[in-house]
């Protein structure tokens, strides 16, 4: 691998006979151009900000504004489709087989990928989408990028292709990661990693030596496997039993609310949070429904003592 040294001009030079200059600002820019190891990069987008004037040349103060990119493998288990997973080690992809998973992420960026993505089958096959954060490396509150990806059942985050390791817009850096599900509790590095475009960083959360951020961040699997802590159906950052704003609840109002008849009896397939599992289907009663399963998922946490399905499991990741 070629070490590229990189020089970065970040300069306005203005031919006038002024001795000061205004802020200003003027349309986004730039690039970088690699050549004989050396990086060069350069911005044209700005707030003009005065540094040295020097009768007709003023250099400012200026930030580099696009044309960086950096790749990253990273690797995660859901805890849901590994309850009763069909093959050991890999995640259940029924919300694929049964075509539920939507071409559209559920996630705030409204990626889109080819509904052919989820043709795959076998280890490669696409579980969901899940949510991607580089968080900076002086406050681990603070999101410098984020995306959508896919995951497969062997774990690997994949791009739109359902195959690409993940490509970020972002300058090259020691970033946290953090990755989330939409009914899991989300989870962060405990450290800091460099990133950058010329290689690809593989970043496993999967593994239990892995250092991740908090205190039991995620649910050691019985393979010695990490995952996800399953259960958020309501997307709060917590999973409880009972108490108020509940899990459970919010499963139960679920099922009434959409259910052909309101009863709690009758399970709602399709793809909602409300899954605790991913099976495609939200399930209040009866054998393997999502209640029950909420509340073996609390009763295992190993923090939990004595037990009670009143303890609350919280995400560890920080509040952003």
């Amino acid at each position: 691998m070629k070490s590229l040294t990189a020089i970065i001009l970040m300069f306005t030079i203005s031919f006038c006979q002024a001795q000061s200059i205004e802020k200003f600002s003027i349309d986004n820019g730039g690039a970088s151009v690699s050549t004989g190891g050396i990086q060069l990069l350069y911005t044209i987008g700005e707030v003009n900000v005065q540094e040295i004037d020097a009768g007709t040349v003023s250099v400012s103060e200026g930030f580099i504004t696009s044309g960086f990119k950096i790749r990253v493998n990273p690797k995660v288990f859901l805890q849901g489709p590994l309850i009763n997973p069909a093959t050991a080690n890999l995640m259940n992809d029924d919300l694929r087989q049964n075509a539920l998973i939507p071409t559209i992420s559920p996630y705030e960026d409204g990626a889109t990928c080819s509904a052919s993505v989820f043709d795959t089958s076998g280890n490669d096959a696409i579980v969901d989408w899940v949510w991607l954060e580089l968080r900076a490396l002086n406050d681990n509150t603070t999101i410098v990028k984020s995306r959508s990806a896919l995951v497969q059942r062997d774990g690997d985050v994949v791009d739109m292709d359902g195959t690409s390791h993940i490509e970020m817009q972002a300058p090259p850096n020691n970033y946290y990661i953090v990755i989330k599900h939409r009914n899991h509790l989300g989870v962060m590095s405990s450290n800091t990693f460099g990133l950058r475009e010329e290689a690809t960083t593989t970043i496993d959360f999967t593994d239990n030596t892995f250092l991740t951020y908090g205190s039991n961040a995620q649910v050691q699997l019985s393979s010695g496997n990490t995952a996800l802590w399953s259960g958020d159906l309501n997307n709060d950052t917590k999973i409880q039993f009972s108490g108020a704003g509940n899990d459970v609840n919010t499963l139960k109002d679920f099922i009434i609310a959409n259910a052909p008849l309101p009863l709690l009896t009758i399970p709602v397939s399709g793809y909602f949070n409300e899954d605790l599992d991913l099976n495609g289907q939200a399930k209040f009663s009866g054998s393997d429904n999502d209640s029950n399963l909420v509340k073996d998922i609390i009763i295992g946490h190993p923090l939990n003592i004595l037990g009670l399905p009143t303890f609350t499991i919280t995400s560890q990741v920080p509040n952003n």
